[in-house]
């Protein structure tokens, strides 16, 4: 019997959110979770339509719970609402894995990250939250982790079979792996971000709470990022989100009100305004209507120097 086996998955709770979801994906990301896990879905306002068949898709799938909210609450916000309600149906519950729509854990992942996480801390590690290597489908390359050094922010590709834990600076939120315990301790996510870098701000929060993050290459999710991705050459083939002008006005303005707080380390605040430039530049080449990126790009930055949050 494999120690993957042995791995008592009754304590550990799935949090996802949706928002007018691909119903297919959903249904295949359910599906591959534990029948033992509680497995938590808050839908954020979806199509009535979608959110009936999402609430369809619940009740044919074991230990789901499905929450409908008549809005849009934003990403941080139906989170917590998430883990709130896997804590009232289930207060024994000891990590909590935060799921977005479009992933999909590959065989035996999730059972990866739990493994990972007792094992770095029978090694003393004070770790706050463990992460998968996210694979995107469409074109075959992985996301890689984030580390930084008092002057550099990188990214590391390991490979996907890859044993070794990698210390990281940074985690996506799909995925991302904790203690019920540690979210409730620190008060989850802050929902005044609505949505983009709230797992930015919630690693740095991990860390300055002097916890560790560290990613799991074997560990594999499906994972898509933005509407689409488009691969590009920049000294080395990467990876481009592509993102409507809505979401880049979250970014634009959420970039902003994070480089404000003092528990984000300066090398980020150093990267993060290069890659602000870096991606007006690159959305006026690849990611048209030009006008209204820009448009929103400038609003966004404007409401994160007057410190506007929300929707």
């Amino acid at each position: 019997m494999s120690s993957k086996s042995c791995l008592d998955m009754s304590g550990m709770a799935t949090v996802t959110v949706t928002f007018n979801p691909d119903v297919a994906v959903l249904t295949a990301q359910l599906e591959s979770l534990s029948a033992a896990a509680l497995k938590v879905v808050i839908d954020n306002g979806s199509d009535p339509a979608i959110s009936a068949a999402i609430s369809d898709l619940a009740s044919k799938v074991a230990s789901v719970v499905f929450v409908a909210n008549q809005n849009n609450m934003g990403l941080g916000a139906a989170i917590n609402q998430g883990v709130a309600t896997v804590l009232r149906i289930a207060p024994q519950t000891e990590f909590v894995l935060l799921l977005d729509q479009d992933s999909q854990p590959q065989r035996e992942s999730v059972e990866s990250l739990l493994e990972a996480f007792h094992q770095l801390e029978s090694m003393g590690r004070n770790v706050g939250c463990v992460g998968p290597l996210l694979l995107d489908t469409a074109t075959g390359f992985t996301h890689g982790f984030h580390q930084s050094t008092r002057w550099r922010w990188k990214r590391v590709y390991p490979r996907v079979d890859s044993t070794a834990l990698v210390p990281c600076a940074n985690l996506n939120g799909s995925g991302t792996l904790m203690r019920a315990s540690l979210f409730q301790g620190l008060g989850g996510l802050d929902e005044r971000l609505f949505i983009d870098h709230l797992d930015t701000d919630w690693s740095f929060r991990i860390t300055a709470s002097h916890h560790e993050l560290w990613g799991v290459p074997k560990a594999v999710f499906v994972h898509k990022m933005g509407n689409e991705s488009r691969r590009f050459w920049l000294f080395g083939w990467r990876l481009w989100p592509m993102r409507t002008p809505q979401r880049h006005y979250y970014l634009f303005r959420n970039t902003v009100l994070l480089m404000r707080r003092s528990y984000v380390p300066f090398v980020w605040k150093v990267w993060a305004a290069v890659k602000l430039l870096v991606t007006c530049v690159m959305t006026l080449i690849l990611n048209p209507p030009r006008g209204a990126q820009l448009e929103r790009m400038w609003c966004g930055l404007r409401h994160g120097f007057s410190l506007k949050t929300g929707r």
